[in-house]
């Protein structure tokens, strides 16, 4: 898991992947970015850890990396899934998170709601309703991977 520890959700992300892993039988390394290098420090221990999948949380700072990650991924041979659609557009594996379409639209229904006169404070927090699963196939492809047909089923978008 590379994650950036600034997130306020990061920890609370660690500990459920921990546990998840755990009950499956599997060891969890968890890697730090802040940065930029920290991200390339982050494959080389990849590298020499020998993980065999990627799974990059959700941080503002990652996602301004999705380039320089994905391209790290593929380099590495490294099946990756990310918090968004947009790095499985990048050429990620995976794209899993909520949608950022329906987030916009939400916002707007909010500030609909204000300039109609309710108080900010009054609007109810909203958690996210839809996700989107992304499954980039040409990557997979390079990855040598097989999809399974029913995982193809349920994602909302595949990329060929």
């Amino acid at each position: 898991m590379l994650a950036d520890p600034d997130t306020p959700t990061s920890a609370a992300e660690r500990r459920d992947l921990q546990a998840a892993a755990q009950a499956m039988g599997q060891q969890l390394v968890m890697l730090e970015a802040r940065g930029g290098r920290d991200i390339e420090g982050a494959f080389a221990t990849i590298g020499e850890r020998g993980a065999g999948a990627l799974l990059v949380a959700a941080s503002a700072f990652l996602n301004s990396h999705t380039d320089q990650i994905v391209a790290l991924a593929a380099r590495h041979k490294l099946p990756a899934i990310y918090f968004n659609r947009q790095a499985a557009v990048a050429g990620g594996l995976v794209g899993y998170g909520a949608s950022l379409t329906e987030a916009y639209r939400q916002a707007g229904v909010y500030a609909g709601r204000i300039l109609k006169g309710e108080k900010p404070a009054d609007l109810p927090v909203m958690r996210s309703t839809k996700f989107e699963l992304v499954l980039n196939i040409k990557t997979a492809k390079a990855l040598g991977l097989d999809v399974p047909d029913r995982l193809l089923a349920l994602a909302d978008e595949v990329i060929e």
